[in-house]
């Protein structure tokens, strides 16, 4: 049986936190601006022990990410099973395509930065029952 927390929640080690990432679309990156936290969804995936994302050049979220260190949280939540994972890592930001194919185009209009955020410290829970 699992580990469960002070709360009762079901504790996840890191081979089933990065099997979950692994099965969402989208999740939400946590940095900061002007000192102050800030959060931005964003569709992602994961490659290597990085989690890839892209975000606009010049935006907020591409001066955090560049060399700063953020949190990623993904999740899943129905009537059936709940579950989050919590990624902190260092970010790192590239203008290059070589970089993993992260299935989807950026908006034309907009010019994008493909953003990997190392998967350092990573946590994540389950409700259980």
């Amino acid at each position: 049986m699992s580990a469960l927390d002070q709360s009762g929640l079901e504790v996840l080690d890191r081979t089933e936190c990065l099997r979950l990432l692994s099965t969402a679309r989208y999740g939400r990156v946590v940095y900061t601006v002007d000192g102050l936290p800030a959060v931005q969804p964003v569709k992602f995936t994961v490659r290597d022990d990085t989690v890839w994302f892209q975000t606009a050049v010049r935006s907020a979220l591409s001066s955090a990410a560049d060399g700063g260190v953020v949190a990623f949280e993904a999740d899943a939540l129905s009537e059936e099973a709940a579950w989050w994972v919590t990624v902190l890592g260092r970010a790192m930001t590239t203008l290059s395509l070589a970089g993993p194919d992260l299935s989807w185009q950026p908006s034309p209009a907009v010019r994008e930065l493909r953003v990997g955020v190392s998967i350092e410290v990573v946590s994540g829970r389950r409700f259980v029952g």
